[in-house]
């Protein structure tokens, strides 16, 4: 096999955050002393956070170094074409113990305006909620500018958003421009664009472990909001085992639910690499020179090159994400 390519783990980059808490580690196995672990980013191409390899010959290889040495052979030729010697996704598990900032992301055309970055479209997919845990994805009813902006000096921006109560197995897409926050008691996978680009515009006025308020960011959110989306952020997707079942395709990425009860044969035909994520179980991801075995909160990343493979599990839950 050129290039010596197999199924590439990580060492998770941890982030210790002001609304984190302890599934990270408690359910996931993170292996962390921090006491308020937010975010595990799996895989990282953001710059100062580009993750390292955590398995076999290329153990400790940084994945930057990976594409520059690898190229189509990792992410696929009309990946590397279109994204060269950057990654172009950042896949994360995230906990929040308490209600992140309500926030957006800016579209592609903004972010690299005024940030030289990608856009933020992202997707969420819950593993786990505590009993009454919410999400907030947009608006309880239509939202102009003005309206927004009234309730948000008045401090009362909480009442004109949409709170969905959320389980197990929800999953929610996240389009540039529409608000949003993860609510405590929820522990989720992630999948975005590579991009950190995030205006906070509300934060429930809590103050930080030095008794500061965060920064928020209204004068550059206010351009950044797409008032008009329709409220289709929720996503149906069929539980079928033993097959890929489609949740997300956007220009970014795609996204199927994969419950697998018995060996199956994967075929990659899409020119990309393929991430999964493990959300339940175990399995395991075998090829002619290759066994790797993963296990819940754990993300494995099949080179492009590979085409043919085999994922053995009696009962696993694996989000299957390609570009």
């Amino acid at each position: 096999m050129k290039a010596n390519l197999y199924p590439i783990k990580f060492h998770p980059i941890l982030k210790d955050k002001l609304w984190g808490g302890n599934k990270l580690k408690t359910l996931l196995n993170k292996d962390c002393h921090l006491p308020n672990i937010g975010e595990s980013w799996e895989i990282s191409d953001v710059e100062g956070d580009t993750s390292l390899v955590a398995n076999g010959s290329l153990e400790n290889q940084s994945l930057k170094h990976l594409l520059s040495t690898y190229k189509g052979d990792l992410i696929g030729e009309k990946n590397y074409k279109q994204f060269g010697n950057t990654f172009p996704l950042l896949i994360k598990f995230i906990d929040a113990k308490e209600d992140l900032s309500i926030q957006l992301h800016p579209n592609d055309e903004l972010a690299a305006k005024r940030h030289n970055s990608f856009g933020k479209t992202e997707m969420w997919y819950v593993m786990q909620a505590d009993p009454g845990s919410n999400l907030i994805v947009g608006f309880n009813q239509e939202m102009t500018s003005e309206t927004y902006l009234k309730h948000l000096n008045e401090k009362t921006l909480p009442s004109i958003l949409n709170f969905d109560e959320v389980n197990t197995g929800d999953a929610y897409f996240i389009d540039v421009g529409r608000i949003h926050a993860i609510g405590a008691g929820v522990l989720l996978a992630e999948i975005q664009q590579t991009s950190d680009i995030t205006y906070r515009v509300y934060d429930w006025d809590r103050l930080d472990d030095k008794g500061q308020s965060r920064e928020l960011h209204n004068d550059l959110a206010i351009d950044a909001f797409n008032f008009n989306m329709p409220d289709n952020f929720r996503v149906a997707y069929s539980k079928a085992e033993n097959q890929s079942n489609n949740m997300v395709s956007c220009p970014y990425f795609t996204t199927n639910y994969l419950k697998i009860t018995k060996p199956l044969k994967i075929e990659n035909i899409y020119d990309s690499f393929m991430i999964y994520m493990c959300v339940d179980g175990e399995a395991t991801i075998t090829g002619p020179n290759f066994q790797e075995f993963f296990k819940t909160g754990e993300t494995i990343l099949v080179p492009a090159m590979i085409k043919t493979f085999e994922i053995t599990s009696k009962n696993a839950t694996l989000l299957e994400v390609y570009v």
